[in-house]
């Protein structure tokens, strides 16, 4: 009995479930447009499971997915057709939108494969982006944002989201040819949560334990070095008129830089922070008695 209990933990749940994305054939225009020969000669991974109110049958609504890629970029498109006449459910178009009030499109990645740690893209019907990394197996951490692209399209009879994720905004292993992926979907018209690969109701479909495979056709190209600057320059001037002073000039410069050393090490460097441009901490009223905790937003720290 010990012995199957841990052959189920070590082992994925849809192992079976795999998506072989190959080298774009053409370049890609990101416009939610799927007229690139790109994506006529891309896989297409379909046939959804329903989630949620049920996990026992196939999803009512049909929703499509083709993965590319190029030596830069990661490139996704995803077809959304609607089974239910009437316009989308869209909440906001603020960026890490609430899951459960928009029709959207959800992308899981574990590029490690080990079912742990990974990041996830996505938008909703009018085109608001949502990204987070992964942390302990399916929780996502929405303050951590990087740098991609997406353009979402409405259609009649469904709308389509396309993206492109450069290589150096997440994190892999050089020469892994396996990644955990999964695609969720939320359709408010239908009250209907869907997975491309079997989930129970009781997980998130953000659990990395229920990803397919990923299956390269080479190792995905080596990122560049991710290297972010952002400088600051602070002028200002003073002089007390009552006693006829003379005018002080201030002056000061100054900026952060966020380098990645490793895909498991970053190097923060500071120089004179400016910290009149911190963002402040939520405001949250806490009426239990367990301690709240903050995102850093803190950029020098």
């Amino acid at each position: 009995m010990l012995y199957n209990l841990l052959l189920c933990i070590g082992s994925k749940k849809n192992a079976g479930y795999k998506y072989h994305i190959r080298r774009a054939a053409s370049a890609i225009n990101i416009d939610g447009v799927m007229n690139e020969q790109a994506w006529m000669q891309a896989d297409s991974a379909g046939d959804f499971f329903m989630v949620l109110p049920m996990d026992t049958s196939k999803a009512t609504v049909k929703t499509e997915v083709r993965m590319t890629y190029d030596d830069k970029n990661l490139y996704i498109i995803a077809i959304n057709y609607n089974s239910v006449p009437g316009p989308y459910m869209v909440e906001s178009l603020k960026r890490d939108f609430s899951f459960v009030k928009n029709d959207n499109f959800l992308i899981f990645m574990d590029p490690f494969d080990a079912r742990t740690d990974g990041f996830s893209f996505g938008a909703n019907a009018a085109g608001g982006q949502w990204d987070g990394s992964m942390y302990e197996g399916g929780k996502v951490d929405l303050s951590w944002d990087n740098r991609w692209y997406s353009a979402v399209k409405n259609y009649p009879d469904k709308w389509v989201w396309e993206a492109s994720i450069p290589f150096k905004s997440i994190r892999y292993k050089k020469g892994i040819k396996e990644w955990g992926i999964n695609f969720s979907r939320n359709d408010l018209k239908t009250a209907e949560k869907s997975s491309w690969t079997p989930i129970p109701r009781q997980f998130p479909t953000a659990s990395l334990a229920y990803t397919g495979t990923l299956v390269w056709d080479e190792a995905p190209p080596t990122a560049s070095s991710n290297v972010s600057i952002i400088p600051y320059a602070l002028t200002g001037l003073s002089k007390d008129y009552q006693h006829n002073t003379k005018t002080e000039y201030k002056h000061e410069i100054g900026g952060d830089a966020k380098i990645s050393v490793t895909p498991a090490l970053n190097l923060d460097l500071t120089v004179n922070p400016d910290f009149s441009q911190v963002d402040v901490d939520q405001q949250v009223i806490n009426l239990n008695r367990y301690e709240l905790f903050f995102p850093e937003k803190r950029q020098f720290f």
